[in-house]
């Protein structure tokens, strides 16, 4: 047995619009459920109330991770394990770790944060995506409103409220989730 929500997209030509669109909204008392852009809008994130990414502290924890075992790596196989002196240097040369180390830290940090952000936002290959209307790909932004996130407020005040703030055109879409 499937679920399906009942939305109204608002669709806009304009970002400028549509960040103005979104304070009107937002201010009008309606919970927004997300906003679709074919590309990214400066402020939008700000406007909608998101909290900044954590992303950065996961890419620092696995870049350290990475140091770590890099550092631990090579001075147990060079200085405990098969020590060699070659050169006439000690078998346990930081200086020398330095590349092998960067190199890992970088690895591990970028296989992190990809991995960090598929986690966080749930994509899956197997998930299918949940497209609400098709133009979103191409040259409109589309600001989606869950009536079952919004209460008892009726649809003809949010539909109106949409139309208001600029959207120029306002449709029902039911999906199945």
């Amino acid at each position: 047995m499937s679920d399906s929500k009942n939305y109204i997209l608002g669709v806009y030509d304009d970002e400028d619009v549509l960040l103005k669109a979104v304070g009107k909204i937002r201010g009008a008392g309606i919970k927004i459920d997300e906003v679709y852009s074919p590309f990214p809008v400066h402020g939008l994130d700000e406007e909608l109330g998101y909290k900044r990414s954590r992303l950065p502290i996961a890419a620092f924890m696995f870049g350290a991770l990475g140091t770590t075992l890099a550092l631990v790596m090579q001075i147990w196989m060079l200085g405990v394990d098969w020590p060699m002196i070659i050169g006439g240097k000690n078998h346990v040369a930081l200086p020398d770790f330095v590349p092998v180390t960067f190199e890992l830290t970088v690895l591990l940090a970028a296989f992190g944060m990809v991995g960090t952000f598929f986690v966080s936002s749930d994509l899956k290959p197997w998930k299918k995506p949940n497209l609400l209307d098709i133009r979103i790909t191409d040259d409109k932004h589309i600001m989606a409103i869950d009536l079952s996130k919004n209460g008892a407020m009726a649809e003809d005040v949010i539909s109106s409220t949409l139309k208001d703030s600029g959207a120029v055109e306002v449709n029902n879409k039911q999906v199945e989730e």
